[in-house]
């Protein structure tokens, strides 16, 4: 039976929860952010050099690792539930040797980034300063594999607060390595990148440490090698649905960007649609937030064997995502006629995002949901099910309509939007169905069964 005092209590453990993390993911954002800012300092090539690599490193590196890494997310919360905590230590081990692997191919990717934006028509000058960043920025693709893994350990936990702490830390080292790298150092915009990777290696080591000597980790951190080994096959069953998961939606959004280079006016249409993409991607770490918070409750509890706290937890976290996302778009909805004014001065531009809040809005309701319920699926360990569905709303839902409402009904940017927003739409239908007709009680005997005789959930 659940009483008023248990929905209560849960509703303040998400909320605690999805505060933290999402300031967390806000802080470690930010890194780019300086780097990117600072860059920009240096002229209009740099800026564009930067920004173009920020987002192929991004679509072709750092969310194939975090993709990879949210696995862990299952497999630690369900082993910290089930109070088997030195396989908590072992997956994260684990994680850390089968992803710093992947990192090589992908380095090999950005040291000819230039020949491939070349390719594919970009202007040859930028792509030259594109791939003399992405060269640099090297190192921090390392660091980014190994951190995400660490994060993952600690959010299994919900040691969260120390995180958070830790990366404030690396941002206040990260503004002035940043500004003496790119500004005293003569390195340019590749200190910029030199600094992100310096920042992100602080971090790892940071919360090595804390992992290594915190009395709170002392049960996780055992390392056993023959465990760390004996896991890999668990976590590429885990890690490589969850990494589809992420980045089919990712590089949806990206191939819809990307289209608007091909509209008329394409330098004002793309200017609209990409402030109205930065807002939604700021607003979007509040959903990250509550969707890491929801990952954590429903592994621990379904690894605890606690279905109907499991359940709950799932509930509570939908009705606060639905509550945060109704408010935060009325808001903008409300300061639609100023809105435009926080990133532009052209009339132009601000009557075309006015036009386009609206769809905003829209899109942030919806996207703040379908992340949560990604969130719940990913605790539970469907990612395999959550990849089916991303890779069918988007890619035979939103992409197609994007594409023909903005070139053959003639909406342009609007007509990409509406794309974008019909991919989430159906990507969160499918997710809700998936919540809806889960059998709690089937998947807490399953996450138990894997976790104390190693069997795998389907």
């Amino acid at each position: 039976m659940i009483t008023r005092a248990v929905l209560v209590k849960e509703v303040k453990k998400v909320s605690s929860m999805a505060v933290t993390i999402a300031a967390m993911a806000l802080l470690q954002y930010l890194l780019q952010v300086v780097s990117l800012m600072m860059a920009g300092h240096l002229g209009e090539l740099a800026l564009s050099g930067v920004a173009m690599a920020t987002s192929f490193c991004n679509v072709s590196g750092f969310s194939l690792l975090l993709g990879f890494a949210s696995g862990l997310e299952t497999l630690c919360g369900q082993a910290y539930g089930a109070q088997q905590y030195q396989k908590v230590g072992s997956y994260t081990y684990c994680a850390i040797i089968s992803i710093l692997p992947i990192c090589f191919p992908m380095c090999l990717v950005w040291i000819f980034m230039d020949k491939l934006l070349v390719l594919i028509g970009q202007d040859p000058r930028i792509a030259m300063e594109a791939c003399r960043y992405a060269r640099w920025l090297i190192p921090a693709l390392f660091a980014y594999a190994i951190l995400q893994s660490q994060v993952r350990f600690f959010l299994a936990q919900s040691l969260i607060l120390p995180v958070v702490f830790i990366t404030l830390v690396t941002l206040g080292f990260h503004v002035p390595i940043c500004w003496v790298l790119v500004f005293k150092s003569g390195l340019g915009n590749c200190g910029a990148a030199l600094a992100i990777g310096l920042s992100y290696w602080l971090n790892v080591i940071l919360l090595g440490i804390y992992m290594r000597y915190s009395s709170s980790c002392e049960k996780t951190r055992i390392l056993v090698p023959e465990d760390v080994f004996a896991c890999i096959k668990e976590l590429f069953r885990f890690g490589i649905p969850s990494a589809l998961m992420l980045c089919l939606e990712w590089w949806s959004f990206e191939i819809l960007i990307l289209l608007s280079g091909n509209l008329p006016n394409s330098k004002l249409e793309t200017s609209i649609i990409s402030i109205c993409f930065t807002t939604v991607t700021v607003h979007f770490y509040i959903p990250l937030g509550i969707s890491a918070a929801a990952s954590t409750r429903v592994s621990n509890e379904l690894g605890a064997g606690n279905p109907q706290a499991a359940q709950l937890a799932s509930l509570v976290i939908m009705a606060l995502t639905v509550a945060e996302s109704v408010v935060a778009s009325t808001i903008i909805f409300c300061c639609r006629y100023v809105f435009g004014y926080a990133f532009s001065n052209e009339k132009e531009v601000i009557d075309g995002v006015i036009k386009m809040v609206p769809l905003m809005c829209l899109s942030i309701i919806v996207n703040s949901c379908h992340a949560v319920l990604g969130g719940v699926v990913r605790g539970i360990g469907w990612q395999h099910i959550g990849a089916y569905i991303n890779a069918g709303a988007y890619y035979l839902a939103g992409i197609p309509t994007g594409i023909l409402c903005a070139f053959v009904f003639k909406l342009r940017g609007k007509g990409l939007w509406i794309g974008m927003l019909t991919g989430s739409t159906v990507d969160g239908i499918l997710f809700t169905f998936v919540a809806v007709f889960t059998d709690w009680k089937k998947q807490a005997m399953m996450a138990r069964e894997r976790i104390f005789e190693g069997t795998r959930s389907s």
